[in-house]
């Protein structure tokens, strides 16, 4: 069964803690944005909410534990209703990962703020694994989202961020021609030869993200020993 499973099957846990916060807290940024911008459509949908099952989908929840990658269902966005269409819509296509972002940083801040005050390594060892496990992988899968739902490729946040900066004629030839940009972002997913030459080096990115943000609390916090850190993550 743990062949399966893209995670360990002792932090499924975790896991599913996470996912349900990242992929909420992503969802919602959407909708709030574009609510907040003056379209009414994910707020009559009932998708301004923190509530997980209005934004969780199945299916994406389950592939993501098994192969590593899944989706929540998409937020309705009607950009007509924007007063500056382009503007606004990159900026509600954006909220969603630099939401994901914002959980990373707080998830790091979390740690050096424990490790400051001697609770990291404070009670049992079940408790201490338990905070190490959570703020791991609350802090590798939104950053890990975050990059990825950056990518220029439909469906993702990134393509629709590009549509709104290029003229309107290159928009309607990317609209012409997004069904190619599906088919190969499923192959870049599946094809474990073109995966290992385009998102795991893109992944990679993440651990530089993650060095940037604890130089930066390192300057108001006592240093934490990652190496450790990384080590209970991984126990």
């Amino acid at each position: 069964m743990s062949n399966l499973l893209w995670y360990p099957i002792r932090d499924l846990p975790f896991i599913f803690l996470v996912i349900m916060i990242a992929f909420t807290v992503h969802e919602f940024a959407h909708a709030y944005s574009a609510y907040k911008f003056g379209d009414r459509t994910a707020y009559e949908a009932g998708r301004v909410t923190l509530n997980p099952r209005v934004h969780l989908d199945i299916l994406g929840t389950i592939l993501l534990l098994i192969g590593g990658f899944g989706w929540a269902k998409p937020v309705p966005v009607n950009r007509g209703r924007f007063k500056r269409p382009r503007l606004m819509g990159i900026i509600v296509s954006a909220a969603g990962p630099v939401s994901n972002l914002l959980i990373a940083a707080l998830g790091i801040l979390a740690v050096y703020v424990l490790n400051d005050a001697g609770l990291l390594d404070a009670g049992s060892v079940g408790a201490h694994k338990a905070i190490v496990h959570f703020l791991y992988y609350l802090i590798t899968i939104n950053l890990v989202l975050f990059v990825f739902n950056l990518i220029p490729i439909p469906p993702l946040d990134g393509y629709r961020i590009i549509q709104d900066l290029v003229p309107l004629s290159v928009r309607y030839k990317m609209d012409q021609n997004a069904h190619w940009g599906i088919v190969i972002f499923l192959m870049i997913l599946f094809i474990p030869q073109l995966r290992e030459v385009t998102l795991d080096p893109l992944f990679a990115r993440t651990a530089n993200i993650w060095g940037g943000l604890g130089d930066f609390y390192g300057l108001f916090f006592r240093p934490v020993d990652w190496g450790q850190f990384f080590l209970d993550a991984a126990m």
